[in-house]
Formats: structure tokens, sequence, C-alpha cells
């Protein structure tokens, strides 16, 4: 089950060594580990058929890291984190737009086969960590709560980019003092992308030893030039033996438009199996009209042979008309 309320989330990914990574190189001030996974899996859908028909669509995809740390003093620890991730390079949809009869043209690009997914440096002190790259928001230790199946889930809450994981010229801060937990980020503008802007964020958890988390957090910048965009995080949890229940719940505003968004996800592990459920729901709502934007529930099995190899299926029942139901499957190894 993935725990993904515990107080030193952050600064265990930031510092401490990947699961199942080996140490390539260690010694009383420095350390190399190297980790990844190959999954191979595939995702059947009304969505994925082209003019052959075909509902099938491979999603099988690779990924390697690099972590190191290194003992500057006795108080400082330096550290960095490079992760890419390998897949086919097939064509996915890049923009829907009117052409000059009015009439929806869609515009398709070469996904890219190799993607950087973090790359980041920074130090931890006996005052928290501080580091600078492409990495997550301060907001993602509270949308991790809901976010925990291995095929789908995780659309409800990222109402504004600055929410989200994985962001570039990300600047973060993240302190555990006992079971609280604070982090902070500042997402700096990207000329060379007009639709990265800056933003800020704050998010704060505390965890309960008998099991309870709490958490919240706000998100303030730009989507784009001159639109102002931000967002309000509230996130509780609750974990007991092999039992856990997530929710998380965030309202905002993009411009003239409010946004709304709740996931509610719940996991029981017996032995060596794992079932988990999830439902995500978002809406926005612009001169007092309403649109679902997400609205579907998504069932999950997996079975987990050992540490390192797990298999997987799971099923989203779509609830909204203009979407489809999808069915995904796959088998992971981690090293």
């Amino acid at each position: 089950m993935k725990k993904a309320v515990l107080a030193s989330a952050i600064l265990a990914s930031l510092v401490a060594g990947t699961a199942n990574a080996a140490t390539v190189y260690e010694d009383d001030s420095k350390s190399l580990s190297i980790g990844g996974r190959a999954e191979a899996r595939f995702n059947i859908s009304d969505k994925n058929k082209k003019d052959d028909g075909n509902a099938f669509e491979d999603k099988s995809r690779a990924r390697i890291n690099l972590k190191g740390k290194a003992k500057i003093n006795d108080h400082i620890t330096a550290f960095g984190k490079y992760e890419v991730e390998l897949a086919d390079g097939k064509k996915e949809l890049s923009k829907v737009e009117l052409d000059d009869n009015g009439e929806l043209v869609s515009t398709y690009k070469e996904a890219d086969k190799v993607q950087t997914r973090y790359v980041y440096a920074g130090f931890d002190t006996q005052a928290g960590a501080f580091s600078y790259g492409k990495q997550d928001s301060a907001q993602v230790m509270l949308t991790d709560y809901t976010d925990i199946l291995a095929t789908f889930g995780g659309d409800g809450v990222d109402l504004v980019d600055g929410n989200k994981d994985k962001r570039e010229n990300n600047f973060l801060y993240a302190g555990e003092f006992n079971n609280f937990t604070v982090a902070a980020n500042y997402i700096a503008e990207n000329n060379n992308d007009e639709k990265d802007s800056d933003s800020y964020g704050i998010a704060a958890q505390y965890a309960f030893p008998f099991g309870l988390s709490l958490g919240a957090g706000y998100v303030n910048g730009q989507d784009g030039t001159d639109v102002d965009a931000n967002q309000y995080n509230l996130a509780a949890s609750y974990e007991f033996n092999n039992f856990y229940a997530g929710a998380t719940y965030a309202s905002g505003e993009n411009g003239d438009t409010d946004l709304t968004g709740y996931e509610l996800a719940t996991a029981f592990k017996m032995n060596k199996f794992i079932a988990q459920a999830a439902y995500n729901f978002k809406q926005s709502e612009k001169s007092g009209v309403k649109t679902d934007k997400e609205d579907y529930f998504a069932l999950e099995g997996i079975y987990k042979f050992n540490k390192n190899l797990r298999t997987y299926a799971g099923y989203k029942f779509q609830q909204l008309d203009d979407k489809d139901d999808e069915l995904q499957v796959g088998i992971r190894y981690d090293f």
C-alpha cells in the first residue's frame, strides 16, 4: 500500500535513496544509487480507436533514476536526482482549434520518446531541505493522499498549473519537525513556454500517532499571460493496519472561471494482494454555467510477488457521456 501521508514523504523523496535502488558507490561522505522500473502495460478503450477500429493501445514504459548525496560538513549534506522515462514516440493530441470555416481541427505531434521527469539538486540542513530544478510542487504531499492507484486517478484536484508535479524552474523548501511537515515552493516564469508562468505555494501536514493525518495548502500565481490563478487544498487520511482511506478537496480560480475538485481513495491489503478504489470529480463554472470536467470511479487490483515484481489491472467507470470507460493491465519490475 502506498503510504502517502508519512510526515517525511517530501524529505525522503528529495534526500533518501530510491526504493529497490542499487548502491553504485558509497563511503563515509558520499553515495550514489541507481534505480528504476520496466513496465509493460496496455489500455483498452473506445477512445483508442482510429480508422482500423482497434481499441487496444500499448502504454509500456521504462524509467531510470540516479540519486546521490555527499556530506559537506556535520550540518549540511548535498543531494541531487535525475530521472528519465523512455516510451514509444507515438503521436499525441497537441491542440484542438477552429479553422476559417468554423470546423474543429485536431493537431497531433510526435510524443517524446525520452522525457526527463526530474532533475534537481540542493542541500539538506537541520532547518530543512532546499533544492532547485524540475521537481514536484509543495502541494504534491497533499495530492498524494488520494493519488495512490497504479492505473488511474489524480485528475480531480490539480486545478492550476502551480499545483502539479514535475514543475520546471522550481525552488522548493521542505522541513520536518517531529510529526509536522511544511513545504513551500516558487516556480519562476519560463520565457521559452508561453503557457508556463510564475507561481508560489505553501503546504503543511500533521501526522497524528494513531493513524490520522491532516493537511492544507495554497497556490497563487498565473496560468499563462495575464491569467491569474489560485487554489487551496484540504486533505485527510486514516491508516489502520492493512486499511487506508484518503480524501482531498480543492477550490480555486483560473481567470474568470471558478474551479472545484475532490478525490476519494481507499486501499486494503491482504497478504500480497492490494485492492484499491478511487473517485475523481472536477467542475468548472463560468458566467453561472457549470461544466463537469472529470467524473469517474476506478477499481484496481495489485498482486506483489515480491518487492521487485508486481502485476495489476484497473478499470475506469466514466460518468460523463463524452468519455469512455477504460481497462488497463500491466506488469512492473522495479530495480
